[in-house]
């Protein structure tokens, strides 16, 4: 990645996935777009590595996913949370806010 990127930590992709969905579905292109603009441009998810998660968290049981239509016409397939996918979310938020105010400690410490 580049220098004015940031690098994702292991499960980021994940709980920014689950996020992204957390408001009803999504297909691949959008979910990439969202992350992008929610964070200011300050992350750009690779396709491989999205597509990668997407099917990895179907396989896990927090998605469902199905075939429709884009904005633009085009048949793509749209991902949806299902009730292990919330509970995943309400799980990995908690450990990622407990894992982010240590680090906080941690940066803000004075010796």
């Amino acid at each position: 990645m580049s220098r004015t990127g940031l690098d994702l930590l292991q499960g980021t992709l994940d709980i920014m996935v689950l996020k992204s969905l957390s408001w009803g579905p999504r297909h691949g292109y959008a979910v990439a777009s969202w992350i992008r603009e929610t964070s200011r441009d300050g992350l750009n998810i690779e396709e491989g590595a999205l597509y990668t998660a997407l099917h990895r968290m179907e396989q896990r049981g927090w998605l469902e996913a199905n075939w429709g239509l884009t904005e633009n016409n085009r048949r793509a397939k749209f991902y949806q949370l299902t009730d292990p996918g919330r509970t995943e979310l309400r799980e990995a938020r908690s450990r990622w806010s407990k894992y982010a105010q240590a680090v906080f400690q941690i940066l803000e410490a004075r010796s």
